[in-house]
């Protein structure tokens, strides 16, 4: 079943997913959360410079491609050498669940929930805590994803599981026919390890649990799983990569909520001193 024409099918059920992500998770209207949203960017200067951070390090990624298809396109692939090690893992699960209904959940949940995840999150941790704790500890927990992975892509090529091995078939393309040359500039062929579906969305899912929004927390736990047997059903990732992904989302999402919380304390610090000055201020104007 062809669910994708194109990108811009795409986007549109991008769109309408994280409208429903965002009501279910916020319990609100999703068009206040977007507002809140616009007022944060608008308002909070600290606000908007961790968001274009987090563009920013996705931006780096799309550099990162066009580096490595300028400068590294005759490195060594390690494909064969994780094969030696995991053999026909793959291979054997995707011959053993495939199934034309499966693989169309599978994909829109691979393309379409994998990012509306990442952006739920920013609308319901905004509109939720007033601390911006855990939208900080998102931003840093995505940006140091990439930060770790982008090395390994540059100088530890993989290529994709059905790209090296014969008897994988990438299910992808029936659901998604143009994904090659409508998606591929987002997701460099050798660029499996460490797998930054699995480790994104075990960020996530890891921030979630610690939000405490219980019903945010168990979607987004159920989705990373789901990702996880996505990347070897659909023919992408090694066994290794998904092993690697677990590790780095396990200590992006450590590291992001500790810097989230030293960021807390110095704006509250801040506040206070600015807060303080301004009473002084008055009293010395009195």
């Amino acid at each position: 079943m062809v669910l994708f024409q194109n990108m811009t099918t795409v986007t549109i059920y991008t769109t309408l997913t994280v409208i429903v992500l965002l009501w279910y998770a916020g319990k609100a209207n999703p068009f206040r959360i977007g507002g809140h949203f616009l007022r944060e960017l608008a308002t909070s200067r600290s606000y908007l410079l961790h968001f274009v951070a987090l563009l920013g390090i996705l931006f780096l990624n799309k550099i990162e491609l066009t580096v490595e298809q300028k400068y590294f396109q005759n490195t060594a692939d390690y494909a064969g050498f994780f094969q030696s090690i995991e053999g026909s893992f793959v291979s054997n699960l995707q011959h053993t669940f495939e199934n034309p209904i499966l693989t169309t959940v599978l994909a829109f949940i691979y393309v379409v929930v994998f990012q509306s995840l990442l952006i739920t999150s920013i609308g319901v941790y905004t509109f939720k805590d007033t601390t911006k704790r855990m939208f900080y500890a998102t931003c840093y927990a995505i940006m140091i994803n990439y930060l770790v992975a982008i090395p390994f892509y540059l100088f530890l090529p993989v290529n994709e599981v059905w790209y090296h091995d014969s008897s994988v078939r990438f299910l992808m393309l029936d659901v998604f026919p143009t994904f090659e040359n409508e998606y591929r500039a987002l997701s460099g062929l050798n660029n499996c390890f460490p797998s930054l579906h699995t480790s994104i969305s075990v960020t996530l899912a890891v921030l979630a649990f610690r939000s405490g929004i219980k019903r945010w927390a168990w979607f987004c736990g159920i989705i990373a799983a789901c990702v996880i047997f996505a990347i070897f059903y659909l023919g992408i990732h090694w066994l290794i990569d998904m092993c690697g992904g677990m590790l780095l989302g396990l200590f992006a999402s450590t590291m992001g909520l500790r810097l989230s919380q030293m960021t807390v304390r110095l704006r509250t610090r801040r506040i206070g001193h600015i807060a303080a000055a301004r009473t002084l201020t008055r009293e010395e104007a009195n």
